[in-house]
Formats: structure tokens, C-alpha cells, sequence
């Protein structure tokens, strides 16, 4: 099971470049098993063009190395607070992709404008709160995960599968990694849609309650009937 992990892994962190998500070594995608309680990751500060297996790491739920030579993503502990909170995540990716970077360093939530957001999730994309001073000298990065457990919690992680880190960029997940790295590239793509339709309107209305909801429940409801019958 690790192995397939490790595939499926370093496969979402070879197509963030692909799809214009990141710049130079920035952002990572990891992967959990649920069975052991292990996390495969993307190492701190490595090309993606250079990138194999052998460099993953693999860390348990409390941070500590069980396998590979690399140091792992500093932002290792973000990824396992949101592993600690959410049963349901099986995969996380992160990234300073340019349109929703640039919504969280205005410090502004996603508003709903439109269909393409709707089949993402029916809710605004959240903002996180500020870190206080102490949470970013005493544990950064974790502070920085449990801000985001904070800001997805009351509607839950299948409702909102991605949030913005206030003045830092974005964050998705899903049951996988490739699910975490589709809902980033559908993050991206709404953050860039969003900001361009408020340029044109800065009143623009958000998108009509019921077109809202039938868009997200056709894809993510118990009834949902987009795609393909397994």
C-alpha cells in the first residue's frame, strides 16, 4: 500500500508544474495511509524536474521520520494537523499558485460568483484568521494548520476541500492526492475567474442560492449524476 502511495504521491507533486501551479521548488502534495497512520511527502527544497521516489519522505502522524534520506516539506506539520482533524483527507497540496495567492494576501475570501466555484463547493473559499505572535514563534507551521482546521470546521472538509492561508497562499485536499491536486487546480482556476469578474463588477452579486446548490449537489450530492457509473 506505501508503494502505491509513493506513486500516487510523486505523480500529484510532477503535475503541479504541469499545471502552473508552482515556481522554481515551491509548494508540495502528500498522501496518507490510514491504515498505519503514514504520510508520504514531498522533501523540503527539491526540483521537481530532478524529483523520484527515492526522495519522498515518509513521516507518522507526530512528524518523526520513519523512511527516506531527504528532510521533509516544511510545511510537514501544516499537512498533519489537517490529517490529525480530518478523518476523510487522504491527500493535501499546496501551493503559492498566482490567482489564489493573490486573494489570500488581500486577506479576502473567495465569494461564490459563479458555476465553476459551485461545482468546487457551495460555500466561499475561507480565509484563515491571523497567527498571533506567539503562534508563529512557537510552532509556525502547526499554527498554521489548526487556522485552518479552524476555518473549514463548521462546515467540514468534504463541504469546503480547500481554504486560504491568510497572506501566504492556498490549501486543498481530498480522499487522494491526485483529488487534493485537482481541487487546487480548480482552486486556481476559480480564484482567477473570481478576481477578474470583480474587476468588471466590483458590485457583481453572488451566484443565485438554487443554481449553487444544484451545481454542488450534481456532483458531490448523494444523488450526484456528473460523470461516469463506476
Amino acid at each position: 500500500m506505501l508503494d502505491e502511495l509513493r506513486d500516487q504521491v510523486l505523480a500529484a507533486n510532477l503535475a503541479l508544474p504541469k499545471h502552473g501551479l508552482v515556481t522554481l521548488t515551491w509548494g508540495n502534495v502528500s498522501g496518507i495511509d490510514r491504515a498505519s497512520g503514514l504520510v508520504v511527502i514531498k522533501p523540503s527544497g527539491v526540483s521537481y524536474d530532478e524529483m523520484t521516489e527515492d526522495d519522498l519522505v515518509v513521516v507518522d502522524l507526530d512528524g518523526n521520520i520513519v523512511d527516506g534520506e531527504r528532510r521533509p516539506s516544511t510545511d510537514t506539520p501544516t499537512h498533519l494537523t489537517l490529517y490529525r482533524a480530518f478523518a476523510q483527507i487522504g491527500g493535501i497540496a499546496h501551493s503559492h499558485s498566482t490567482w489564489a495567492t493573490a486573494w489570500a494576501q488581500a486577506h479576502k475570501e473567495i465569494p461564490v460568483l459563479g458555476t465553476t466555484h459551485a461545482d468546487l463547493t457551495a460555500h466561499p473559499i475561507p480565509l484563515t484568521r491571523p497567527l498571533t505572535e506567539a503562534e508563529i514563534e512557537d510552532d509556525y507551521e502547526g499554527a498554521t494548520g489548526m487556522a485552518l482546521v479552524e476555518a473549514v470546521s463548521e462546515r467540514g472538509a468534504d463541504q469546503l476541500p480547500c481554504a486560504l492561508v491568510r497572506g501566504h497562499g492556498p490549501f486543498s485536499w481530498g480522499d487522494s492526492p491526485e483529488a487534493a491536486l485537482e481541487n487546487a487546480v480548480t482552486l486556481e482556476e476559480v480564484a482567477h475567474m473570481a478576481l477578474l469578474s470583480s474587476l468588471l463588477d466590483p458590485g457583481i452579486p453572488p451566484l443565485a442560492d438554487a443554481v449553487r446548490a444544484k451545481h454542488f449537489e450534481r456532483k458531490h450530492g448523494p444523488r450526484a449524476y456528473y460523470g461516469q457509473r463506476s
